[in-house]
């Protein structure tokens, strides 16, 4: 498969975060997205998984079985973790499984990889931050999806976690997937390309009446 963006623009009210956006990311590399706070790091991602739309552009995934909408193909971790606090690790990462379909590792598995195993059955209200955005990684393990969409996803995580899901994106990249990650810390996903947003800014803010 194939990422390709072309002339993509975002805009948040009337201000322009980018505009003339354009990258191809091949099968197999991650694109990793940095720039100052408000360049649009979170938009592009948004974007890419389909949950808001570009000002101008186009975007596909060549390769995929429908390539103009490739949301079945994306896995999207957000700044939230999307947990149901009342629930076990277990049942909330069972429910993600079986939602998005296309099996992958079982639920034990994905949390053993992660380094989760032994608290399946605890309350995700108890566990750490750090847990929970591991348990919130393991969701990339329970269903086969090409394209990885991460906002941040080292958040909370400490270093040996880091390196353990560093571990995973290799692995992931090595096995034909593909990466987009923003992030203000240095990450190692492998083959890896960069995307300063900060350089697709207008080069004037762009401001529109808003009649009343």
């Amino acid at each position: 498969m194939r990422l390709v963006v072309e002339n993509l623009a975002c805009r948040r009210g009337v201000r322009m975060l980018f505009a003339g956006l354009g990258f191809t990311l091949e099968a197999g590399r991650a694109l990793i997205v940095t720039g100052p706070n408000g360049t649009g790091k979170s938009s592009l991602l948004r974007i890419l998984a389909g949950l808001a739309r570009p000002e101008a552009g186009l975007l596909r995934l060549e390769g995929a079985p429908e390539p103009e909408d490739f949301t079945e193909e994306t896995h999207y971790l957000g700044h939230l973790d999307a947990h149901k606090g009342a629930l076990s690790a277990q049942e909330n990462l069972a429910f993600w499984r079986a939602m998005l379909g296309r099996p992958a590792l079982s639920v034990g598995e994905a949390m053993e990889a992660v380094g989760l195993g032994g608290l399946e059955r605890l309350p995700v209200a108890v566990l750490s931050a750090g847990q929970k955005r591991r348990l919130a990684l393991a969701r990339l393990l329970v269903a086969q999806r090409p394209l990885w969409l991460l906002d941040e996803p080292t958040t909370a995580l400490d270093t040996a976690a880091q390196a353990r899901f560093a571990e995973l994106a290799r692995a992931h990249v090595a096995a034909g997937g593909l990466i987009v990650a923003a992030t203000h810390a240095p990450l190692d996903f492998g083959p890896s390309d960069g995307l300063d947003l900060g350089a697709w800014r207008p080069a004037r803010p762009v401001a529109e009446r808003i009649d009343a």
